[in-house]
C-alpha cells in the first residue's frame, strides 16, 4: 500500500489524513506531535473518531518509516520550504510532493528546485480546527491537481482518483496556474475581510463588508486580465471574479476562514502569499491597488501586536 505522508497538521492536513486513513496508510507530519485518536466533525455535524498516526519530523531519523509514495505538504504558505527542509534527508529526492498552499508563492519555488515531481492542489474543502484532537469539516467544494509544467498527467490523474473515493471530488487539471490565480483571486477578497473583523465567511453577505468585498475584487479583477488570467466560468471581467467570490462565500458559509483562524491564534497570516503576488503584479503593470495595501497594512499592523 502506498502511504502518504502529511506535512503539516493544520486543519486541511488532518481533514486529509481523516479522508484518506479509511482508503490508504495516511501519516501525519508536524513540529509536536499530536494524540493518536482524533475527531472530526462532518459538515452535516456527525462526529467521527479515527487513529492517526502522528510524528514529529526531528522522529523521522531515529524512527525511519516506509517511503511514502507522496509527500502532501499543507503548512502555511510561508512555511513550506522550511517544512520540506526538515524531512529532506529521509526522503528520497524523486518522491512526488504535493503542494496544498494559498497564493502562488511556494509553487514556483519548490517546482524550480525539487527533482522529482512537484504537484500543486487548490481545493475549496473548508477546515477548521478545535484543538490538538478535532478538526471541523465545514463545506465541501472540488480540489483540482496539476503541476506548472503540465509534465505528470498519469500521475495526478491517479492521485485525483484517489481523493476523489476519499471525497475530495478531484479531478487532474492541465491549466493549475491559472486555477491557482483564480484561488488566489477569492482568498484576496475573503480571507482579509473576514480576518480583519473576525467573521466567518457568510458574513461577508452584509452591508457592513459587501462594499469593501467588491472594492478588493475590482482590482484584483485588472491585475489577473494583466496576467493573462481568463475570468472564470466563461464570463467577462469583474462582474464574473465577483460571481465566483460570493459563490464561495456561499458555499462556505459556516468556514471560520485560515486567515482568521491565524488572527485568533495570534500567529502570522498568509497575506504575504495571498496579498503579495498581487500588489507585486499591480506595481509591475502600473496598475491601482489602494484597496489591497490597506488590507495588507492592515493585517500587518495586526500581526505585529503579537
Amino acid at each position: 500500500m502506498t502511504s502518504h505522508w502529511i506535512l503539516g497538521p493544520g486543519a486541511i492536513g488532518r481533514l486529509l489524513a481523516h479522508s484518506l486513513s479509511p482508503f490508504t496508510d495516511a501519516i501525519l507530519i508536524g513540529r509536536r506531535a499530536l494524540p493518536e485518536q482524533q475527531h472530526l466533525t462532518t459538515p452535516e455535524g456527525e462526529e467521527r473518531i479515527q487513529r492517526l498516526a502522528s510524528f514529529t519530523a526531528a522522529e523521522l531519523t531515529s524512527h525511519p518509516l516506509p517511503t511514502p509514495g507522496f509527500v502532501h505538504i499543507t503548512t502555511k504558505a510561508m512555511a513550506t520550504e522550511a517544512a520540506l527542509a526538515s524531512i529532506a534527508d529521509v526522503v528520497a529526492p524523486t518522491t512526488p510532493l504535493v503542494l496544498w498552499q494559498n497564493g502562488f508563492l511556494a509553487q514556483p519555488r519548490i517546482t524550480q528546485t525539487w527533482p522529482g515531481p512537484v504537484l500543486c492542489a487548490t481545493t475549496t474543502q473548508g477546515a477548521y480546527l478545535t484543538g490538538d484532537d478535532g478538526v471541523v469539516h465545514a463545506g465541501r467544494g472540488p480540489t483540482f491537481i496539476g503541476d506548472l509544467d503540465n509534465q505528470h498527467a498519469g500521475l495526478e490523474k491517479a492521485l485525483a482518483a484517489l481523493l476523489s473515493e476519499a471525497g475530495f471530488t478531484a479531478t487532474a487539471v492541465s491549466d493549475i496556474r491559472q486555477r491557482l490565480w483564480q484561488k488566489l483571486a477569492v482568498n484576496a477578497a475573503i480571507n482579509p475581510l473576514v480576518a480583519l473583523n473576525g467573521v466567518r465567511n457568510g458574513e461577508l453577505r452584509g452591508d457592513a463588508y459587501a462594499g469593501r468585498l467588491a472594492a478588493v475584487v475590482k482590482e484584483v479583477a485588472a491585475i489577473l486580465k494583466q496576467e493573462n488570467i481568463a475570468p472564470p466560468n466563461g464570463g467577462e471581467g469583474k462582474n464574473a471574479w465577483l460571481a465566483l467570490v460570493w459563490q464561495v462565500v456561499e458555499n462556505t458559509a459556516n468556514n471560520k476562514a485560515s486567515m482568521l483562524q491565524d488572527i485568533e491564534a495570534r500567529r502570522p497570516t498568509e497575506r504575504g502569499a495571498i496579498l503579495g503576488p498581487l500588489i507585486d503584479s499591480a506595481e509591475r503593470h502600473g496598475l491601482p491597488c489602494g484597496v489591497l495595501k490597506e488590507l495588507n497594512s492592515e493585517l500587518a499592523k495586526l500581526e505585529a501586536e503579537f
